[in-house]
């Protein structure tokens, strides 16, 4: 689908790298192998696919910190999440400063003219999208906010598609339905699968009253809206800006307003007790820069319809991880839903090669 150019997205005077057209036939005749075979090289294919490859990857660090965190909160007395909010986004803001400045990178702070805007949108839309996914976690089991918030992926395609004019293909929306339906079968919802789905130890809630439900599925779908015009703002914004000035305004505007909402909500400060506490806390942090990091660069190389499906990989490695530091053995069904999401991001990738 051929469509005009999106006034979100233009150029400015400072361009922090080239931005390839997915279907460019430069990229095209890269992949082609150098022996002259006509076969795809594995550089070109990672040339071709490094945004999916980054997204991917972010997947990895994004479980591995949330695993992180449910082990931090088995630990007596557990951490609010507005204070893990605070330190992995402090952490993630003095590690983008350093870097800027050792750097040299332009406009640390603000960050560059003409994208300031998108910069600070995808730093509220960012911030609302946790505070959703955190409030929705006090009403629903895991289970359920995983198949819900997993909407995001779809509906930022679809941002992308209406907002940026980006190409949407049947295969890319096929795909996606799919690895949807891959989230569902390893979260295996009570509100799908009736109260006797499996749900591992750690991941019951409280009996919750229909109001306080309602309540967590609203938490889910702000944080659908904020994780769409996050990713959308970052797709609009492009190399106009570095990754670490996405991140910054990202991570400075929640590491303000979660001390706030402690103050607000009277949430005591939990202070270290144990190495294990300081450990796992500090790893809430680094795997949550690695993960934003990966993600913002993957965001800027890859459409927002193409590259919103590899976030479902994010259900298949905490799969693994889960079996390997919670002891959760995963069900034949947990097996064929990461089966599914594994074949339906091969299929997007490898769509690519095609001219």
């Amino acid at each position: 689908m051929t469509t005009t150019e999106s006034p979100l997205v233009r150029d400015v005077e400072h361009n922090y790298g080239s931005i390839a057209s997915p279907t460019s036939a430069v990229s095209q005749r890269d992949g082609a192998a150098a022996d002259g075979s006509g076969r795809p090289s594995v550089p070109g294919f990672i040339a071709r696919n490094t945004g999916m490859l980054l997204i991917i990857s972010a997947q990895f660090f994004f479980a591995s910190m949330n695993i992180s965190v449910k082990l931090l909160n088995r630990l007596d007395p557990p951490v609010h999440a507005l204070e893990v909010i605070v330190v992995r986004m402090g952490i993630t803001f003095i590690g983008c400063v350093i870097y800027m400045i050792v750097k040299r990178i332009p406009n640390p702070i603000t960050g560059p003219k003409g994208v300031r805007l998108l910069l600070l949108g995808r730093g509220i839309f960012g911030f609302f999208g946790l505070c959703g996914l955190y409030w929705s976690l006090r009403y629903l089991s895991v289970a359920d906010a995983t198949v819900l918030t997993f909407l995001a992926p779809l509906t930022t395609a679809f941002a992308g598609c209406i907002l940026l004019k980006e190409s949407y293909s049947i295969k890319q929306g096929v795909a996606a339905v799919c690895s949807l339906l891959g989230v569902i079968l390893i979260a295996r919802p009570p509100f799908l699968f009736g109260s006797q789905a499996v749900i591992p130890l750690g991941y019951q809630v409280p009996e919750v009253t229909p109001a306080q439900r309602l309540l967590g599925v609203v938490g889910c779908m702000v944080n659908v809206f904020g994780s769409t015009g996050a990713y959308t703002s970052i797709r609009a914004i492009g190399k106009r800006a570095h990754a670490m000035h996405m991140m910054t305004f990202f991570s400075l505007l929640s590491t303000i307003m979660a001390p706030l909402g402690m103050i607000v909500f009277k949430i005591p400060v939990v202070y270290p007790r144990s190495l294990t506490w300081t450990l796992l806390l500090f790893m809430v942090g680094v795997f949550g820069f690695a993960a934003q990091t990966l993600l913002t660069m993957g965001l800027q190389r890859e459409t927002a319809s193409r590259g919103s499906t590899g976030l479902y990989a994010q259900a298949l490695f905490a799969v693994v991880l889960e079996g390997i530091f919670l002891g959760v053995i995963p069900s034949s069904l947990s097996v064929l839903g990461a089966t599914i999401i594994i074949f339906s991001a091969i299929c997007v990738v490898l769509a690519k090669q095609k001219p």
